[in-house]
């Protein structure tokens, strides 16, 4: 499956609540996002209206490695 084209970061956030993910602190046009879930874990997204696909494939890397899955599946998972 291939990595969605017109995604904002809100929604991203959004999807990443399946895996835990909650805002907890936005500052100016980023968001913070912390997890619980297999230890703790933040990640920041970029608020924006479409996220670039390098930025994008940085947060979702990321994020598999916390949860030692591979991107593909984390991809499936949230997307599929």
């Amino acid at each position: 499956m291939k990595l969605p084209r017109s995604l904002s970061g809100k929604e991203l956030a959004g999807s990443l609540e399946k895996f835990g993910y909650r805002i907890t602190r936005q500052t100016g046009s980023h968001m913070r996002l912390t997890t619980i879930e297999k230890g703790e874990h933040h990640i920041t997204i970029p608020q924006h209206s479409d996220l670039r696909v390098g930025t994008l494939s940085a947060i979702l890397v990321e994020v598999a490695q916390h949860f030692q899955i591979s991107k593909q599946e984390l991809i499936e998972r949230l997307f599929g």
